[in-house]
């Protein structure tokens, strides 16, 4: 904590040993044991310059484009975020700040991608006293810094700083600074997208694509391999047996270079000057062998000689297959699965990779919550009018719901079949197949009861 501490107070993060992670970060050894001093905050820059190259490959860009599509999809009223609220006044306040204000059918899928590539997006909240958040500004994750528990009185203080030059050009420059000239954000003015699933990353998150990384500079080098092995192996090569006869020795080496010349070589005049050149031709001199003979049966010849054959292409689908479940992307979506068709969506091939989503847009509820929190409060709304409302995004795979819509019908099922025998109480129905708290046995039973008055009081109004 106290190096983190000094690396994020002190200096430029910039100018920090940068050094490749996978070799220093996790090194093992009898005589190199873990170093602590070598942690992601002295490295993070040099990772998200990895990521912007890793972005350039296709399969990782298109598997980041997959992740922001299907966690932002659309729900069948056309809505990417779900608001649901007992307020109707706040349900429309937060409607007006998503949509309206925040653009978020079209800003969410960018937020997501950024988040998912280098594991952290940052969004500064413009705020209005009385009007809540009126614009979000993306800052760069190259100059962000979070710090926290600097403040012994307040371990749980959380703050943000950023190079001033960097907010200078994008025309913020009226923020508190400290003595090393930082700018400093409060927690709530922040809203911090991170993936936090490795405590060695900690106070940030990790990248979505940190697991391929090593794959994929492997995978780049076996395609670069197999392209120059293509380009330098696979031309064919010819092979020119020459019958010398009676040429005496001394001679052979000067009548071998004549007939080169003659076959490699195109006489050229120039018209203008006149002068006599031996043009050189497209075919390379390099690529032949010429073989001089003896004998009056030997006759000259031409034969061919095939490039090297070598398939490398199995050596790249093995790093591809790695790289792909580093991804956790199923491989039918990129085409290499023929088999699979017919699928509505991505997720639907596969429900553990909708389980990934679905985790993905939970960290992106959670900051949206947090924007929301800021906006409701600045307005004037605390308690439990601050909290009166739930956010959701579109479950990616409807395969997902359908089995959990099969769970609770064979739940219901089973309900019926042990309420027909009279052999167990609704108690235990209550604990063991619906996993109820027993206060939520009373409030659901008053809740059937208030059903029952509502069917009664309709069939008097019918009658």
């Amino acid at each position: 904590m106290l190096f983190r501490s000094r690396i994020q107070a002190y200096g430029n993060v910039k100018t920090n040993a940068l050094i490749d992670r996978f070799t220093k970060l996790h090194r093992y050894g009898a005589n190199m044991p873990y170093n602590p001093t070598m942690n992601y905050q002295t490295l993070r820059i040099q990772l998200y310059t990895d990521y912007e190259a890793m972005d350039t490959e296709s399969i990782i860009s298109s598997a980041l484009d997959i992740m922001a599509d299907e966690a932002t999809l659309k729900n069948e009223a056309g809505e990417v975020l779900q608001i649901r609220s007992a307020d109707e006044t706040i349900q429309r306040i937060l409607y007006n700040l998503f949509y309206d204000v925040l653009n978020i059918e079209f800003n969410l899928w960018m937020w997501v991608r950024n988040m998912c590539k280098y594991g952290d997006w940052y969004l500064h909240m413009e705020i209005a006293e009385k009007f809540g958040v009126y614009n979000v500004t993306p800052l760069s994750v190259y100059d962000m810094v979070r710090e926290e528990g600097q403040d012994p009185n307040n371990p749980s203080y959380v703050c943000f700083r950023i190079d001033p030059m960097v907010i200078a050009a994008g025309g913020i420059v009226s923020r508190v600074k400290d003595r090393d000239g930082k700018i400093k954000f409060e927690n709530y003015e922040i809203a911090h997208f991170r993936l936090l699933t490795d405590a060695n990353y900690l106070p940030y998150g990790r990248s979505y694509i940190e697991p391929a990384r090593k794959t994929y500079k492997q995978y780049v080098l076996m395609k670069d391999a197999m392209l120059l092995h293509r380009i330098t192996r696979a031309p064919e090569k010819r092979v020119f047996t020459v019958n010398v006869g009676n040429i005496p020795p001394n001679e052979v080496d000067g009548y071998m270079q004549k007939i080169m010349q003659k076959m490699k070589k195109t006489p050229f005049i120039d018209q203008q000057t006149g002068e006599y050149n031996l043009r050189y031709n497209m075919m390379n001199m390099l690529e032949d062998f010429y073989l001089p003979t003896r004998g009056n049966d030997t006759a000259t010849k031409i034969d061919t000689i095939k490039g090297l054959e070598y398939n490398a292409i199995e050596d790249v689908a093995f790093l591809r297959d790695e790289m792909l479940a580093a991804l956790k992307i199923p491989k039918a979506y990129f085409g290499f699965e023929k088999d699979l068709q017919g699928k509505a969506t991505l997720a639907a091939e596969d429900i553990r990779f909708a389980r990934t989503v679905e985790r993905i847009q939970r960290i992106a509820l959670s900051e949206l919550y947090k924007i929301a929190l800021v906006h409701l409060y600045t307005q004037g709304y605390d308690g439990e009018a601050l909290t009166n409302f739930e956010l959701s995004l579109t479950t990616p795979s409807i395969v997902y719901e359908q089995e959990k819509v099969a769970l609770w019908k064979e739940k219901v099922d089973l309900v019926k079949s042990i309420q027909d025998t009279n052999l167990l109480p609704s108690d235990w129905i209550y604990h063991q197949v619906f996993q109820f708290s027993e206060d939520q046995y009373d409030e659901y039973r008053d809740q059937v009861i208030e059903d029952k008055k509502r069917v009664f009081r309709l069939a008097q109004i019918e009658n």
